[in-house]
């Protein structure tokens, strides 16, 4: 069965994005030892502009063939002309509010989510990464199988979290930690097993 990641970046705070929904303040941290790591590791998650700039263009994807975001996130790459940010993967924007695409490339729907997942991971195919953001993440917390922070060397004090959920605990285990010069972190998280909260 496919597994849904949610992979990523974060303040030490938190803090995925600004008040505004920038991240100008995390990506002032990407270090001359972090970039070249992501370009070899995580390159399935580069927009397709950035795989271009760094060399990994024409690598085939490794871990991940969908990409999951809420309106909110994908309205960041919008507001830069990017309307199909990630073209190497399947783009799946779920959002109430939008009705349309604004690319071919791009599916948006106002399915359940939830259930969109569960239908997802019974499909073949890599992984499924949730990109964002925090409303999309604290809905689908029951079925993240996998949390991968990219954690920057900053403090935000306030913006938008990791997630928006109501109080429900579950347990994750770490299960690798990359640390960079430059004071980033990579932190891998795996669901355990025995999470009672989980449906």
């Amino acid at each position: 069965m496919r597994k849904l990641t949610y992979f990523v970046g974060s303040s030490i705070d938190g803090f995925i994005a600004a008040p505004d929904g920038g991240f100008d303040f995390l990506m002032a941290h990407v270090t001359e030892d972090y970039l070249p790591h992501l370009a070899a590791e995580y390159a399935d998650t580069l927009p397709t502009a950035g795989r271009a700039a760094l060399g990994v263009a024409d690598g085939p994807n490794t871990r991940f063939d969908t990409v999951l975001m809420g309106r909110a996130t994908y309205a960041q790459g919008l507001s830069a002309g990017l309307t199909s940010p990630y073209a190497h993967l399947r783009q799946i924007v779920l959002s109430r509010s939008l009705t349309t695409s604004p690319d071919p490339a791009v599916e948006v729907t106002a399915d359940d989510p939830v259930a969109l997942v569960r239908k997802l991971k019974q499909e073949d195919g890599l992984g499924i990464w949730l990109c964002g953001g925090a409303d999309l993440a604290g809905r689908l917390l029951p079925e993240i199988d996998e949390l991968i922070v990219k954690q920057y060397p900053v403090v935000a004090g306030s913006g938008i979290p990791l997630f928006r959920a109501d109080f429900s605990p579950h347990t994750f285990r770490l299960t690798d930690s990359r640390v960079f010069e430059g004071g980033n972190l990579i932190l891998s998280y795996t669901k355990t097993s025995d999470d009672s909260s989980t449906d």
